[in-house]
Order: C-alpha cells, then sequence, then structure tokens
C-alpha cells in the first residue's frame, strides 16, 4: 500500500511540476545595446538588432516604442506577425542626432513572450558637423 501511495504522489508531483512550466515565446538577440561609437552631427545612423525566437509559441510583438523622436524603429516582420518557433526576425534602430552630445537612447519593446517587456539601447557621441 505505501508503494502504490509513494508512486501516486510522485505521479502527481510530475504532473503538477509539467503542468506549471512556462512555454511561452521567448526572445534571444545577438546584442541588446550597440555602441555607434562616434558619430556627425545631422547624419542618421543604422543599427538592426536581430532575434530568434526560442520558446515554444509563436512571438508577437504587439509595440515597440521609442522614448523620443530621434530614434526610430522598423520592425521585420511587421507588428502582430507570429514569429514561428526557431524563426528570426529584427528590429532596426536609426537614430537622428541634432545635438552634439554624449547619447544614450532606448526602445521599449512589448511581446506576448516570457519577458513581455523588452529593451533595445543604442548609444554613442555626436560630434558638430564640419563647417
Amino acid at each position: 500500500m505505501k508503494k502504490i501511495l509513494l508512486l501516486c504522489s510522485v505521479i502527481i508531483g510530475f504532473v503538477a511540476f509539467t503542468a506549471m512550466q512556462d512555454n511561452k515565446a521567448e526572445f534571444k538577440f545577438n546584442e541588446e545595446t550597440h555602441d555607434f561609437g562616434k558619430i556627425v552631427q545631422g547624419k542618421p545612423v543604422s543599427f538592426v538588432f536581430k532575434y530568434t525566437n526560442v520558446g515554444d509559441e509563436p512571438l508577437i510583438i504587439t509595440a515597440v516604442e521609442s522614448t523620443c523622436g530621434c530614434t526610430v524603429p522598423s520592425v521585420e516582420p511587421k507588428q502582430g506577425t507570429p514569429v514561428l518557433k526557431g524563426q528570426s526576425g529584427s528590429i532596426t534602430l536609426t537614430y537622428n542626432a541634432a545635438v552634439a552630445a554624449p547619447f544614450n537612447k532606448f526602445v521599449k519593446i512589448t511581446s506576448n513572450s516570457k519577458t513581455p517587456l523588452k529593451m533595445l539601447y543604442v548609444k554613442g557621441e555626436v560630434e558638430a558637423a564640419k563647417q
């Protein structure tokens, strides 16, 4: 009787453990911060952040928000399009510097992933344009 009770306890524990596992979608970015170094004022620069869905469910980006008008995001595939398990996508950030100064900008990505809020960063230093 004790063996049957122990076996039932183990089975129930295993079922409960597997039911609690989180099989959601998940980003895996090649990098989450890019340093442009020194750039020229008024000359836009871009960087492509590539990612792969390493989760089990389709990944859906619902919003990509910039902190200011000088940093413009572009998403591939388009927002709302599912990225299946193992597939890749990209988010391109274009920064257009109006003022000569160091900068550190980010965009906020909202999705259905295990980490529903993700940040990507670009930084560098803007040098005044030569006259």
